[in-house]
């Protein structure tokens, strides 16, 4: 059994002049919103066991916010593979993720992060598949089960949606 989390980057700012978009922060909602994800990583002990980062800014710190309110966050591994990277790279990124992790959390963007959720969905709670069908917002994260021992045999419509949470509903929540 493997576990793949999708986390897309918090909430980032435009409002450097000048500024790429690589290199784009976070804003204040996306500062308040990352922490609200970590500690629901850590309630409900989903603590990964390798940690894949895009190298923008913008997923950099969403990724430190995170790890700092699980304790036993692994290190992650930045990777310039996950910017901008289409649903069919993000695949093959995983594909070749560490073979001894069981569960690997990603943190990168969408489009690609949407599209490859929804291309690796073939069962789990339909109201979740339709709200990640519509929109994956930034700080939502995914949780996906696979049927298989080897990362190199992920494929399309081989996992298992086990949950879709986004920061707007860890604000009022209490769980």
């Amino acid at each position: 059994m493997r576990r793949l989390m999708l986390l897309r980057h918090a909430k980032s700012s435009w409002s450097e002049p000048g500024a790429s978009d690589h290199e784009r922060p976070l804003n204040r909602r996306g500062e308040e919103a990352a922490p609200r994800i970590g500690a629901y990583l850590a309630r409900h002990k989903l603590i990964p066991d390798h940690v894949l980062c895009s190298t923008a800014k913008r997923a950099r710190e969403t990724w430190a916010l995170v790890a700092a309110e699980a304790a036993t966050a692994p290190p992650p591994a930045f990777t310039d593979r996950l910017y901008d990277a289409s649903s069919r790279a993000l695949i093959e990124v995983f594909r070749h993720a560490d073979p001894d992790a069981k569960s690997v959390l990603v943190v990168a963007h969408n489009p690609g992060l949407q599209e490859v959720a929804t291309a690796l969905i073939a069962s789990g709670d339909l109201e979740d598949r339709e709200r990640l069908r519509e929109k994956l917002p930034t700080g939502g994260l995914v949780v996906i089960d696979f049927a298989i021992e080897d990362w190199s045999k992920l494929h399309t419509r081989s996992g298992r949606l086990e949950r879709f949470v986004v920061p707007r509903m860890l604000e009022a929540a209490t769980d």
